[in-house]
């Protein structure tokens, strides 16, 4: 189920470790236990998705927990910051600028990894019909970047920024953007998330649409805000495109607080290995989930103590 964010007491967290210490393949729940809250997205898009069949394998294996909708990135890390979710989803240029107090984050937050759980696809999405072939194309044009709230939204602001190009910008949620640009309000959207995004392929189903290659920007971008951006490519026939797109990528980690009981991280991390086939949303596509292998590679964003254990514990 998805719910609002409210402050978590000390008092849940342990009642939730508890929970967690106890034998993590009884599968056994208790009525007493305050659910973990995730913070996770908006409707429509992957991190909802991904966010419930997570919170049901961990309320399966013993641990409450309940998805929290909210603009995305930016929000998941202020709600873990002050307490109002034990787990959030964040890209990972956002949990590191949130690590060094960077915009749009005002000051230090004290985050560590859970995992690394899979990778987000920048998606700049244009009507069949618009001459457009580059991001270039788009300057003096309108373009909804993305909720305020979300990482898409900062991601758009440095992506115009390190390519050089002044567009109308407006900040949209998802189902709004989608809207807007079937209707000719705006002339393009930025959207990160997996692929095939659920909002986006039902627009694709209603209205040939098409993705701008964004790859040609990955050099200027990884300059100014280092390696957190790579080279992906949103395979052929994704939203009935004809042909394969080049675009930047940014891996999703799933973080929590430090002071995270240790039981409660090392479960989530063995939730995440054992029940990995069943974190993977039917309409996927490719290998952008739950790479055992990649799981503990989060970058400048710590492990959690119990998680590293975990993983240690089920990989040597």
């Amino acid at each position: 189920m998805t719910a609002r964010a409210t402050p978590l007491s000390r008092r849940a967290l342990l009642r939730a470790a508890a929970l967690a210490a106890a034998p993590f393949a009884t599968g056994c729940t208790s009525g007493t236990a305050e659910p973990l809250v995730l913070a996770a997205g908006e409707p429509g898009g992957f991190y909802v998705e991904f966010g419930e069949l997570l919170v049901a394998a961990v309320t399966r294996a013993g641990m409450p927990a309940t998805v929290a909708g909210t603009g995305g990135s930016v929000d998941n890390l202020e709600l873990v910051r002050d307490g109002r979710a034990a787990l959030g989803l964040a890209l990972t240029d956002m949990a590191v600028a949130a690590r060094r107090g960077e915009e749009p984050f005002g000051a230090a937050v004290a985050l560590l990894a859970i995992g690394r759980v899979y990778e987000n696809y920048m998606q700049l999405v244009v009507r069949a019909e618009d001459p457009a072939t580059r991001a270039a194309d788009l300057a003096g044009r309108s373009v909804s970047l993305g909720a305020l709230g979300s990482g898409a939204a900062v991601f758009g602001d440095r992506l115009l920024a390190a390519a050089g190009i002044g567009a109308q910008v407006a900040h949209r949620p998802l189902r709004d953007a989608v809207l807007a640009l079937e209707d000719g309000g705006t002339d393009a959207l930025l959207w990160s998330g997996g692929v095939p995004t659920p909002a986006l392929a039902e627009l694709a189903a209603r209205r040939p649409v098409r993705l701008l290659p964004l790859v040609e920007h990955l050099p200027d971008l990884r300059a100014r805000h280092g390696g957190v951006y790579g080279p992906v490519t949103v395979p052929a026939g994704t939203y009935g495109t004809a042909t394969a797109v080049p675009t930047v990528g940014v891996a999703n980690l799933l973080v929590c607080r430090p002071d995270l009981p240790p039981p409660i991280a090392g479960a989530l991390a063995r939730t995440l290995v054992a029940a990995a086939p069943e974190l993977v949303p039917r309409s996927a596509v490719g290998t952008q989930y739950l790479d055992q292998r990649s799981l503990i590679g989060t970058g400048d964003v710590p492990l959690h103590p119990g998680t590293a254990a975990a993983y240690r514990e089920l990989h040597g």
